[in-house]
């Protein structure tokens, strides 16, 4: 069966090993965090916090991540020097016993979300993605050079209208959610704290000016070259997050967005230890995905699996979802992958913040009682799972 896994931010994380031990969690994802970006991974440090989370009798399971600087994915001049750098701390996992990291490769911003806590009508919440608000943000808040080309009359009028009921605290929230909430909680460009987060952020956009997807590719390509050989020597699976969502922003390059994109990159360096996170909810952000095609066809080079789910409404919105619901299609997704790769580590992720949730999680949209409740669904569907492919095996 899938190892049931939990993402942990470290010793400062309010939902401690102890809870998670309690609750069914088997393998640990973390990474660490009060490393500065670019810097190397000592053994010390790894063997340290490796031995803190099984003296919990836990596993550290997965690194997610172990980031990518910005300049490896520009082709700065320091790159060379940073990918040496991300080299030796792989090689640290390794000699650790740490074999699987997950990292994304977009540029400047990770997960895009325009509400962390959107109501729902039994008193849970979710995240949310509201594609005017998030042009508003684009166009009237960033004021990025060319953003109305991104969108259509239509929604430049609602943009537009919204302009003339917004109020100065909600541009401030937006501000705020998209640029320095989701991305500073860990290792982020933009902190908590930091002052004028929008001109920081805009000039981390001016260093991808020339930036296209082809030279992302390339850059992406190159940089998966350089670690292959550490990969192997040391049993390292690195596994690419998809883009959150799937699709362009900002003018930015997505490259990790569908099927030909993630053949492209798995074919570009034809590698077991090069391959995929199979980020359900990332992927059914986009309406041009199936996940369980996905699935069938990349689950072989699939080193791990975030369970969980989007749905999507009209207007190009999405909202994260129960995990038994929505176009991430879990229950299908577990058949594929405990018949094509058993055993893959899973984590569930996000679903809804419920009783109390909001005092719980270290970072915003991450529940503890939403996720703990996906997780018991999650461990009875791959019970049942388990049973049905007994079964077929005794016929």
């Amino acid at each position: 069966m899938m190892e049931k896994t939990w993402r942990w931010f470290g010793k400062k994380d309010k939902i401690t090993l102890p809870m998670l031990r309690q609750i069914g969690v088997e393998g640990i994802v973390t990474a660490l965090h009060d490393v500065p970006n670019g810097e190397i991974w000592t053994t010390e440090a790894i063997s340290d916090l490796k031995s803190y989370i099984e003296s919990y009798g836990l596993r550290w399971s997965v690194v997610e991540s172990l980031p990518v600087c910005e300049a490896i994915k520009y082709g700065g001049t320091e790159r060379e020097q940073l990918i040496e750098n991300y080299k030796v701390s792989l090689a640290n996992l390794g000699k650790c016993g740490v074999k699987t990291v997950c990292y994304n490769f977009m540029p400047v911003i990770d997960w895009i979300r325009t509400d962390l806590q959107h109501p729902w009508a039994d008193g849970t919440s979710s995240l949310y993605y509201d594609r005017i608000r998030f042009a508003y943000f684009d166009i009237r808040i960033l004021g990025r050079e060319g953003a109305e080309k991104d969108y259509t009359e239509e929604e430049l009028h609602k943009v537009n209208e919204l302009d003339k009921v917004i109020t100065e605290t909600e541009k401030e929230a937006l501000i705020d959610t998209i640029i320095v909430k989701t991305q500073g909680f860990v290792n982020g460009n933009i902190k908590e704290g930091d002052k004028n987060p929008v001109a920081i952020f805009k000039r981390l956009l001016a260093l991808y000016k020339d930036i296209d997807r082809e030279t992302l590719r390339e850059n992406m390509h190159y940089f998966l070259t350089a670690i292959m050989p550490v990969c192997e020597e040391y049993d390292i699976n690195m596994c690419v997050h998809p883009d959150d969502p799937p699709f362009q922003v900002l003018g930015l390059p997505r490259i990790v967005t569908n099927e030909k994109d993630i053949e492209w990159f798995l074919n570009a360096v034809d590698n077991p230890h090069n391959g995929l996170t199979f980020c359900a909810g990332s992927l059914s952000a986009g309406e041009h995905n199936d996940t369980r095609e996905l699935a069938k066809k990349f689950a072989k080079r699939t080193h791990f699996v975030h369970l969980r789910s989007t749905a999507s409404i009209a207007g190009g919105n999405f909202i994260e979802s129960s995990h038994l619901a929505g176009r991430g299609h879990i229950i299908d997704l577990i058949r594929i992958f405990e018949k094509e790769n058993p055993g893959l580590p899973m984590r569930v992720d996000h679903g809804r913040m419920m009783l109390g949730d909001e005092d719980k999680g270290y970072n915003p949209g991450y529940s503890f009682h939403g996720r703990m409740l996906a997780l018991a669904q999650v461990e009875g569907m791959m019970a049942v799972v388990d049973d049905e492919m007994q079964r077929q095996m005794e016929l």
